[in-house]
Formats: structure tokens, sequence, C-alpha cells
């Protein structure tokens, strides 16, 4: 087996037939897997992966229910795969023709890549403006300290993911950071496969926005925390957390947020903050 796909996934009976179907149209010489690992849904999420294992013979599905989180499904999956290589997909999300094949290949030539990421197809212009994202980005993430790219478009070896003793389970959210950032330490570089283009779906919803903009703040400060002493510069000061309230309060005055675009961004940024605020007190770190 060359390639194990991995697909968390929790809750997921609204979007993950999606993925499921784009997989059924891949195509590559090599052998192949997916496993879908799940997190502990109470919806129908898992009798519509079993309609899939006829479509896609090597599918198979195991129980990640014993720790929440994308990071502990993703392990676990990993630790029964069966593949030289691995490869990270989401349940909400969508792979396009040829994914597949240009993942495999990169992974015959480099130890960890990542693809494309294209946010027409899934989300409507508005969304698309809440999180001012453009139509196409690259998979990587520019970072003052390393570059990046998100789990839902991510290759790696199998001795490369063991090697740094996989995803760090106590996050959350930003799990991929830290997980791109440790693989960088190791002495891997993340390669860049436009060819390999993932469809992403955004969180439409504001409630969803709002509770993913505050975790990832909570977890962005034990992230910061955990490779300050690995060198990393410091990425929030601790000015942030004097000016923000002020910027947030005069913006509601000003008026400037009038529009549903505009009290998205608005909330995402006050739950961003206030999650990295409650993550300084709650993990000890002083952003200083």
């Amino acid at each position: 087996m060359k390639i194990s796909v991995i697909i968390p996934c929790l809750n997921a009976a609204d979007t993950i037939a999606v993925q499921l179907e784009a997989l059924t149209h891949q195509t590559w010489s090599q052998p192949w897997e997916v496993i879908v690992a799940d997190n502990g849904s109470t919806d129908n999420t898992l009798s519509i992966v079993e309609q899939y294992q006829i479509s896609l013979p090597n599918l198979r599905i195991i129980d990640a229910s014993d720790c929440k989180g994308a990071a502990n499904a993703r392990n676990l999956a990993a630790e029964v795969a069966k593949g030289e290589s691995l490869v990270f997909i989401d349940a909400d999300d969508e792979v396009a023709p040829g994914w597949l094949a240009a993942m495999g290949e990169a992974l015959s030539q480099y130890d960890f890549v990542t693809g494309a990421h294209e946010f027409k197809r899934l989300n409507d212009l508005e969304v698309r403006q809440w999180y001012q994202v453009e139509e196409w980005s690259s998979g990587i993430v520019q970072n003052p300290y390393l570059p990046f790219a998100g789990g839902g478009n991510l290759g790696i070896k199998r001795s490369l993911h063991n090697a740094i003793n996989g995803f760090d389970t106590t996050l959350l959210q930003v799990e991929d950071v830290d997980y791109c950032w440790r693989a960088q330490q190791a002495g891997a570089k993340l390669h860049y496969v436009p060819e390999a283009i993932a469809h992403i779906r955004l969180r439409a919803n504001l409630s969803a926005l709002y509770k993913r903009a505050w975790v990832m703040g909570t977890c962005e400060a034990l992230l910061y925390k955990k490779h300050r002493k690995l060198g990393m510069p410091q990425l929030m000061p601790w000015k942030v957390f004097v000016k923000t309230p002020v910027i947030l309060v005069l913006q509601l005055l000003s008026l400037k947020v009038r529009t549903k675009e505009s009290f998205a961004r608005w909330l995402m940024s006050l739950a961003w903050r206030g999650g990295q605020l409650r993550g300084c007190i709650k993990y000890k770190y002083l952003p200083i």
C-alpha cells in the first residue's frame, strides 16, 4: 500500500458524502486506501460512510472516540494505516480530480507536501468575504517563525510522522500548525504541489465561526508557549490585549460594524483575541 488517505470526522453527515464521492473518482496507478476515523459521531455519519465501502473497496472505518479532537483521530488512523505515506483531508471538503495522483507522485519524491486550496466551489461570495479569502490560495501559509499548511490537504511519509510522534492531542485547534513546525524542526521541507487541489468549505454559521475562532485563540497560546523555547519569536505581544478591546469598541461606536460581513469579521476578531487571553491565563503563558 503506497498511500493511506485519512479522514477524521465528527457528525459530518451533511458533508462527508461529497468528499467520499470525490475519492471514488480518483485514479492512480499505485495501491491506496481510505481510513475514516470517527471521533464520536451521533448522527448518521457512519451509515453514510458504510455505503461507500463498495465503491471504495479499500475503505475502513475506525473508532477514534476515546479522545476529543482531529489530532487524536488522525493519530489512531495512522497507527493502523498500511500506506508508506499518509495523506490527511477533512470530512467537509472535496478533493478535485487528479488530486490523489498529484499527491502520490509528490510523495514519491518528497517527505512532506501540501496542495492548493480553492474556496469558490463550496462557499458563496458572502462567506468568502467574511474570511477575506480569494478564490484560490497556496496551501502554504507564510509565518514569521516557520511556514505551515492546514490539515485538510497534507501529505507526509509515514516514517516522518512516526519520528515526530504524530499530532499533539492537547491542541484542539492549530494542531496542524504545530505538526508542520515540528516536521520542519526535524529537518523536513514543506513542498507545495499546485496540482493537488482541495475545495475547502468554510464555516457559514456565525455561531460556528465564533466557536472556532475562540478555540483557535485559546490553543494558540499553548502553541506559542510550546514553541517559544524552541526559538519562535514573540507573535502575541501583550500590547495586543490592551489595544484590541479599544479598537473593537471604537468600531462599534463609529458604526463600522453595519453589515453581516463586517459583523462576522468583528465577531471573529473578538472571539480570537478573547480566546488568546483565555489561553494565556489557562496555560500560564506570559506574552512579553
